[in-house]
């Protein structure tokens, strides 16, 4: 089936977030992305931060049809967000692609929700670490970027579903700045989409979070912020903060950091060496599970 037939699969995500919500000041109270249909029931995949703890979801074709739906999972780890409409769309399910076959150079397209295409490339397929501890081992960048990225669905040449859309970022090439996407692959979701469906979380333990917002600077981990009432506010980590070890380990970069992190189970009790205004110290985060955190999805 062509890009044009099935991109009327991806569908407007509307979600209204309540005003109480942990991610509220971060991600806003209302939200608004894409989203692609997968099964033929009405299941959506979508981006999660566009749906965590939404009390109230819609979806709206591309004929301007609106269904209301149920924020269904959301799994930190991929980024993966599901909604199920609780209406027929009457829209097919997309066939998915292999993401690992496809390769830099490759030609692609990203369609939203609104109708709205670009057709892009695929520029490379490389780690990627998010400063609010998220990490993926090889995401997928295009370019030119799509001006409405969140949840958007990204196709090969065949139609064929090969990830959804998360950031806009800006890559510096031969001295010359150009906006690209970062999409995540599909080949992370059918080994956890059963599990995501059944029980609206994946069978694997939750990782430990910390609540610290973290860029890389020449190598160095350094705190950006911390959330407020989570674990490292709670064990004194401060912007500006240099985090130099994770236990008796040293931290090379944002990903090592988060892979030593990970390590640990959540709950547990992680000492880390903190560099703060040209002085060592040590500090012991107890971490957490950061769903605990989150409200959690209400059947409408």
């Amino acid at each position: 089936m062509t890009v044009e037939k099935i991109s009327r699969s991806v569908v407007a995500v509307r979600a209204t977030v309540p005003d109480d919500a942990f991610t509220a000041n971060a991600l806003g109270t209302r939200r608004e992305g894409s989203g692609v249909v997968i099964r033929d029931n009405g299941l959506v995949l979508t981006i999660g931060y566009l749906i965590t703890e939404a009390e109230e979801v819609w979806l709206t074709d591309q004929d301007g049809r609106v269904v209301p739906a149920h924020a269904l999972a959301y799994d930190q780890e991929t980024g993966f967000g599901l909604v199920q409409a609780l209406s027929p769309l009457g829209l097919p399910a997309v066939e998915f692609a292999d993401a690992a076959k496809a390769s830099a150079g490759d030609a692609v397209t990203l369609a939203d929700g609104i109708g709205q295409q670009v057709d892009a490339h695929i520029v490379t397929k490389q780690e990627f670490a998010g400063y609010w501890e998220y990490l993926l081992d090889e995401a997928i960048f295009t370019a030119p970027a799509h001006p409405s990225w969140g949840g958007a669905a990204l196709f090969d040449r065949d139609g064929k579903l090969l990830g959804v859309g998360s950031l806009r970022l800006q890559m510096s090439r031969a001295g010359e700045v150009a906006d690209i996407n970062m999409v995540v692959p599909i080949n992370l979701l059918p080994p956890i989409l059963d599990d995501l469906v059944k029980r609206g979380r994946t069978a694997k333990p939750p990782r430990p979070w910390l609540g610290a917002f973290s860029a890389e600077s020449n190598g160095m981990v350094v705190v950006m912020s911390v959330a407020e009432g989570g674990p490292a506010a709670k064990a004194g980590l401060r912007q500006g903060d240099i985090i130099s070890d994770v236990r008796d380990g040293e931290v090379d970069g944002l990903a090592d950091f988060y892979r030593k992190i990970w390590e640990n189970p959540a709950g547990s009790e992680i000492p880390l060496r903190v560099v703060r205004d040209g002085r060592e110290t040590w500090l012991r985060v107890k971490s957490a599970d950061r769903n605990s955190f989150l409200k959690k999805p209400q059947l409408q």
